[in-house]
């Protein structure tokens, strides 16, 4: 019971470490399982931070290492791990030992696996074989080389084998079907010419000159037919 307080203190100093890298790292962007670019997420080799001999290591210093697990734990958005730190911080410093020593990497490795198996959704092919090769070893370090590395080659790969999307063709906007404009119709009368369109000025030159000289010949014509005629009659009443 003399440890809660301790413990409390120690949970909220986890996230407040500076020497630690407990946070997830972040390497050059990858895809996610839509194909967009994101940044790529690193999880925390927690092995790494056990620097000191669980064996000779005081009780303050193995609740230090404990709060550094529980922090790197919490960034990786663990559920298994950190509820079980939370329990052991609460209980006398020989049973956190010794949880360190044989348990906490079992309940890591339990999370790992689960963060494997989420990577399934909406997975492509070759993340669903790579996955399933990891998930049969059933090793931490296959887990973490599969999350840090292998899942962003193998969906690199689905997403190159997907299809381009064909872009959607725009009607255009002229008709499809040819519209035939009707000619316009000319008048065969020519403007001027009584019966044609327009109104125009009677037109001049050569035809006038021909019916004029038609007209002058027929009225010369009726008028000797007249001179003949009367020239007749006057003979015959004589």
């Amino acid at each position: 019971m003399r440890w809660k307080v301790p413990a409390g203190v120690l949970v909220a100093l986890a996230f407040l470490i500076p020497a630690t890298p407990a946070v997830a790292q972040t390497e050059s962007p990858g895809l996610n399982e839509n194909c967009q670019t994101v940044e790529r997420k690193v999880y925390k080799d927690i092995r790494e931070l056990v620097t000191i001999d669980l064996d000779t290591a005081t009780d303050r210093e193995v609740r230090v290492l404990t709060a550094q697990i529980l922090a790197a734990a919490n960034a990786d958005s663990f559920s298994v791990l950190p509820r079980v730190i939370q329990e052991r911080l609460n209980g006398p410093a020989d049973e956190l030992r010794a949880f360190l020593k044989a348990d906490v990497q079992k309940a890591w490795s339990t999370d790992l696996r689960i963060t494997v198996v989420r990577t399934l959704t909406r997975a492509g092919a070759n993340v669903k074989a790579a996955a399933q090769k990891v998930l049969d070893e059933a090793a931490i370090d296959a887990y973490l080389a599969y999350l840090n590395n292998g899942l962003y080659a193998a969906r690199a790969l689905d997403c190159a084998a997907q299809p381009t999307p064909t872009p959607t063709a725009t009607p255009s906007a002229t008709p499809s079907a040819t519209t035939t404009v009707a000619p316009t119709p000319t008048s065969s009368a020519s403007p001027g010419v009584p019966g044609g369109e327009g109104g125009g000025l009677p037109v001049t030159g050569a035809g006038t000159a021909t019916v004029v000289s038609i007209g002058g010949v027929l009225l010369l014509l009726g008028f000797a037919s007249y001179l003949v005629g009367r020239r007749r009659r006057s003979r015959f009443v004589a």
